[in-house]
């Protein structure tokens, strides 16, 4: 395929709505074309579609995108320059599905069986992912020697993952009239010390396999009051932490209950509640599968700054990486946007390892 059909490609995706858990008019377009390869076994659970070739190689590589978008901003409408194409999910992950597309049509015999994986809620909660379902219900259509998560990162490979935690820090008082304060405890006021504690943290900078991992950790929300004469009697401060993937939950819980222990009391009813958290993945860069994208790509690997499916992944034994076409820092952005050179160089990594161009 021509860049110029890559553009165009990507326009007639992003034309496609699919934002989260409204994916089916995209899933069922892209069911109709694979069905067309005859070379391709293609089954569609729920709203993901499977396809996958044949062909007796002695390794098989799942090559997997997400279908689903965030809400638009206002950019539902693909606009296409002469080396850029605009809209919501241009970038994460449109570009990257219109290479995967494009790939599964075009190469009949590759070097090693392919697995292309369009799934679904990728954007949402865990527990709607549909790789994730994928792999409770039919592990079977994700067996694989390794995988690549076409996320975008400019044709360059973000290695591994960060685990993720979100967790509610409840600070507790007693209530009061604002106008005898002294007769109750401001559970707003409480919460100033925890909010000086987290704004001054520094986390750990982890170097695994050359690849760097910053921990970092945010209050993301807040919320607390009672009524304008009421001293407030509850706090509830959100916090999320990206931890390294040489530690588990349990020790990314610990880093956050070491680092507010002195300042929660349990009188007031303080506590620390975890909401939500998924471990991330190493960067395994030694399957000789991707270290073939790593070497094809022609730039050093980076850790992932943030949390994708290679977990989802690992958490299976399937090392994995993400590489795809389209700037990372554009993903959900208002200017979302591809471009036609971060296309052709995924496009063109993806195709040698896959014909076998670059040692395997």
């Amino acid at each position: 395929m021509s860049g110029g059909d890559l553009l165009a490609r990507t326009a007639e995706l992003v034309a496609v709505p699919s934002v989260s858990r409204e994916e089916g008019a995209l899933s069922a377009l892209v069911f109709s074309e694979l069905r067309a390869h005859p070379w391709l076994e293609v089954e569609r659970v729920g709203d993901n579609v499977v396809a996958r070739t044949h062909l007796r190689r002695a390794q098989r590589l799942v090559v997997a995108g997400h279908v689903d978008t965030v809400p638009p901003a206002g950019n539902e409408r693909p606009r296409v320059g002469d080396s850029a194409v605009w809209g919501v999910g241009a970038c994460d992950m449109k570009g990257g599905l219109a290479v995967m597309l494009d790939l599964a049509a075009s190469l009949r015999e590759p070097a090693v069986d392919v697995t292309w994986c369009f799934y679904v809620c990728e954007e949402v909660a865990r527990e709607e992912n549909g790789l994730v379902r994928l792999w409770a219900d039919r592990p079977d259509l994700l067996a694989s020697d390794a995988a690549v998560l076409c996320e975008p990162t400019d044709a360059k490979v973000e290695a591994g993952c960060q685990g993720t935690l979100r967790a509610v820090v409840h600070v507790g008082g007693v209530r009061a009239h604002s106008a005898r304060p002294s007769t109750g405890c401001n559970a707003i006021h409480r919460v100033a010390p925890v909010l000086e504690r987290l704004a001054s943290w520094e986390g750990r900078t982890v170097e695994i396999d050359g690849c760097v991992f910053a921990e970092q950790l945010q209050a993301v929300g807040i919320a607390g009051g009672v009524a304008a004469n009421v001293v407030p009697d509850h706090v509830a401060l959100t916090v999320n932490h990206r931890y390294a993937p040489d530690r588990g939950s349990a020790a990314a819980r610990q880093v956050l209950s070491d680092l507010l222990e002195d300042l929660l009391d349990a009188r007031l009813g303080d506590r620390l509640e975890v909401v939500a958290e998924a471990d991330g993945a190493a960067p395994a860069l030694g399957h000789p599968l991707l270290a073939s994208i790593v070497e094809r790509s022609g730039h050093a690997p980076q850790g992932k700054a943030g949390w994708t499916d290679v977990a989802t992944m690992w958490a299976h034994g399937v090392p994995a990486m993400n590489f795809g076409p389209g700037d990372p820092l554009l993903a959900h952005h208002p200017d979302e946007h591809v471009t036609l050179d971060s296309l052709e160089r995924a496009r063109a990594v993806l195709a040698d390892v896959l014909t076998g161009a670059v040692r395997v």
